[in-house]
């Protein structure tokens, strides 16, 4: 009778516990992580993670906040506090991705801030291997996304990145919006990556050496800058020599927006190849009226 009831609970143990393991759990999706800006009300989040392609009402992702004091910690004197404003609007989500996959970065609703301009931006602070998503329920400058873009990705890894790091990448994205307001955002992301790329390849720190670099960059790109702007960057480029980043990661991170860059510079040139046809074919016809002429 003993060894009979023993069974059974041995039997009904054994149940519970194969139960337990085939009955579907539901754990939060720590490889992808949204952070709202605190000052957005519920139907403007609902609204921003339709952007993120995601139902508030039906997800386990993590779901976060950041404030403007957080993000005004990162841009106090890079911008005027009016740019800063008062409150935290500005949205992420990142999605942890596989080893080698590099950055890409989506926005909607940011106006100021270009993706190219992100990507750069954050592989500085050594952000890698993630898909993010920028956006507002209405349009916004985007100069503060970066700060719930770290803290996502923060989330999502476990892992802290270096504060000097981040600040810099704030200081690089401003620097870079700004010096594209006067030569245009692709020429200033251009210039700031292959000026970075070189910095960091051959471990340039003199101030006076990495002023050469920019101005034979900048030579290189067609693109003329006052003393004020060289001054600027240089100063910038100081900073990201001092960060330890790695050549190698920040070209394979930036597959994305270096074909981007190609592109755009491939379409330059047919663009410049078929203007020329056309320049040609006009003094071909300038030719033969002379010559009907007798001129």
């Amino acid at each position: 009778m003993f060894i009979h009831s023993l069974l059974r609970r041995s039997i009904s143990l054994t149940i519970i516990i194969v139960c337990f393991f085939l009955v579907p759990v539901a754990y939060a999706d720590t490889s992808q992580v949204i952070t709202f800006g605190a000052d957005l009300n519920s139907e403007q989040k609902t609204l921003v993670a339709r952007k993120f392609g995601v139902n508030l009402q039906d997800t386990a992702i993590p779901l976060i906040e950041v404030t403007n004091a957080e993000e005004r910690r990162y841009l106090q004197g890079l911008v005027p506090n009016k740019v800063i404003g008062s409150r935290a609007i500005s949205s992420a989500m990142v999605e942890v991705l596989p080893a080698g996959s590099g950055v890409t970065v989506e926005t909607h609703n940011i106006t100021w801030v270009t993706t190219d301009m992100f990507e750069n931006a954050v592989v500085t602070a050594k952000v890698k291997d993630a898909r993010i998503i920028a956006a507002a329920p209405f349009p916004v400058s985007g100069t503060a996304a970066l700060t719930g873009i770290f803290k996502a990705f923060e989330t999502a890894t476990g892992q802290k990145l270096d504060e000097e790091s981040k600040k810099t990448a704030n200081e690089e994205l401003v620097r870079t919006g700004e010096l594209g307001e006067a030569i245009g955002k692709e020429k200033a992301t251009e210039l700031m990556l292959k000026v970075k790329e070189r910095v960091i390849a051959d471990k340039v720190t003199d101030p006076e050496q990495i002023k050469q670099i920019i101005i034979n960059v900048a030579g290189d790109l067609n693109i003329n800058l006052t003393p004020a702007q060289i001054d600027q960057i240089t100063q910038l480029m100081q900073k990201i020599s001092k960060l330890d980043l790695n050549i190698r990661d920040i070209s394979s991170q930036l597959q994305d927006l270096k074909t981007k860059l190609d592109d755009v510079v491939a379409q330059n040139e047919e663009v410049k190849s078929i203007l020329q046809q056309i320049l040609d074919a006009l003094n071909g016809l300038i030719e033969k009226i002379r010559a009907w002429f007798g001129l």
